[in-house]
């Protein structure tokens, strides 16, 4: 494999080489088959590190942004991503790479009753006041 430097490059050869066989082949496919990869894989990569829109990516680098979009949504529907993320996690764990925290965050954000869309109950007092009881 050749190394390529460019801004647009997202993966290292390495990294690409783990994450390759994990996405879907032509093999057995229908229609039009997919085309490279990697060049879809870092147009998505890329996407979604600089925060543009779709129809921003440079077409050069990463071919028509239709085509990045769709295996996107493709690889979301179907598991793909899903997959990809299970694999690397349980490879980084294997060799201690993955520190398991639970952090759990005990904050209430109470919502306004008028920020609900439910009903109020059929008893309403309709008045101003509201009886309060406090027992002890």
């Amino acid at each position: 494999m050749t190394k390529r430097r460019s801004r647009f490059r997202v993966f290292s050869d390495e990294e690409w080489a783990r994450i390759e066989p994990l996405l879907p082949s032509n093999e057995g496919r229908k229609g039009h088959p997919f085309g490279e990869h990697r060049k879809v894989v870092e147009g998505i990569a890329y996407r979604y590190r600089t925060g543009i829109p779709w129809r921003d990516l440079p077409r050069e680098e990463f071919g028509p942004w239709q085509t990045v979009w769709k295996r996107h949504r493709r690889y979301a529907a179907d598991g793909t991503w899903d997959r990809v993320l299970a694999q690397i996690l349980a490879e980084a764990d294997a060799q201690g790479k993955v520190e398991w925290m639970v952090s759990v965050d005990a904050t209430i954000a109470r919502a306004h009753q008028h920020a609900t869309n439910t009903t109020r109950p059929e008893q309403d007092t309709g008045g101003l006041l509201e009886l309060q009881e406090f027992c002890l």
